[in-house]
């Protein structure tokens, strides 16, 4: 009887939204804005991927000593030993050219400017111009004028290179560069306890150098970064052609290092199969398998909404169209915030439904 009362009210609260009845089916997901009768009876396959890969990252989470193992054990094979060929010829020697600094570029062409400006002077000198019309007519310093004329040539003068006191420790910089050190800071410091005086600007300019003359290896290459749980929760349920290389070494050895996670992995691995391939009559016995493991809570909340689950895997109703509407929604929402009323606000919603 309470049953047909909060129907009936039901009905009548649906009418006053303007529909003369409720739908019998409903597909909707999460907590929807709308009338409060209307239950969720259609889960959405997006978000039980998203809610199976947060329990999977939260126990991954506590197992950081193996994410750290199977990393170490997936770029070690990553990296062969080289095998050492013997050279038919001898090496031979190729010495490149310094690239020049920024501030070095500078000054050659503030030196360019200027002999193009003593330029001007000698040929207005030798056309009989006054030394004050063609002070007067360049803009120079009469005195300027002066010297130039009185020396036949210009002026050679250079501010020393703060490169030259770099080069007194450039043995030292080869070698930790060798050895992987590539930040410039920390190189700096290093300069600075052995009495270096200069900048770190300098000393960043002169590895920017280096760094253009010497070939990459493999050695010098990034290292493959350690996942996250979040990541490591993807990497463990993907599949095998959806990662490179070094992604499944990571997960075959994260498999092999833990019995734990081998199991867990598994159970992710059959619950993301059975929402892909729809495949309702597997829940009940992969519930009874997860909920004493690490994926208890997980379970729980399947459980609580086990009508809607079992939907999601039965039904081919999808809630994709619905989902990408709310996004959609949310970002003119977002992107309006603090620059237009409500007017502009209900105009542009309107506009993209």
């Amino acid at each position: 009887m309470d049953t047909e009362k909060t129907a009936l009210s039901g009905e009548k609260r649906f009418s006053s939204y303007g529909y003369p009845h409720p739908p019998a089916h409903s597909p909707c997901t999460g907590n929807a804005d709308g009338p409060s009768f209307i239950r969720p009876l259609h889960a959405d396959q997006f978000h039980l991927l998203r809610n199976l890969g947060d329990a999977v990252g939260n126990a991954l989470n506590r197992h950081h000593r193996d994410i750290r193992a199977a990393a170490k054990a997936a770029t070690a094979l990553a990296l062969p030993d080289p095998v050492p060929v013997e050279p038919a010829n001898p090496p031979i020697s190729i010495v490149l050219p310094k690239p020049l600094a920024t501030r070095q570029q500078h000054s050659l062409d503030k030196q360019a400017a200027r002999q193009a400006r003593f330029d001007e002077v000698v040929a207005l000198d030798a056309k009989g111009w006054s030394r004050s019309r063609i002070d007067r007519t360049l803009g120079l310093d009469r005195g300027t004028v002066h010297d130039w004329l009185k020396a036949g040539r210009l002026p050679s003068w250079q501010q020393p290179s703060g490169d030259s006191t770099v080069d007194v420790h450039g043995d030292h910089l080869r070698r930790r560069w060798d050895e992987g050190c590539h930040n410039g800071v920390r190189l700096w410091r290093e300069l600075r306890e052995r009495g270096f005086t200069g900048g770190a600007s300098t000393v960043r300019d002169w590895l920017r150098r280096l760094r253009a003359v010497t070939p990459q290896s493999a050695g010098s290459m990034p290292a493959w970064k350690t996942p996250n749980g979040r990541r490591a929760a993807w990497l463990v349920v993907a599949d095998p052609d959806e990662i490179d290389e070094t992604e499944r070494r990571f997960v075959d050895a994260l498999i092999a290092g833990s019995a734990e996670l081998a199991h867990l992995i598994d159970l992710a691995r059959e619950f993301r199969a059975m929402i892909r391939k729809q495949q309702e009559e597997r829940l009940d016995d992969w519930l009874v398998a997860a909920e004493k493991t690490a994926f208890a809570g997980f379970v729980g909340g399947l459980r609580r909404d086990l009508a809607a689950v079992r939907a999601a895997l039965s039904l081919s109703w999808s809630t994709g169209p619905v989902e990408g509407q709310i996004c959609h929604l949310k970002t003119i929402k977002r992107t309006m915030c603090g620059r237009a009323g409500f007017d502009l606000l209900r105009h542009h919603v309107l506009e993209a439904a």
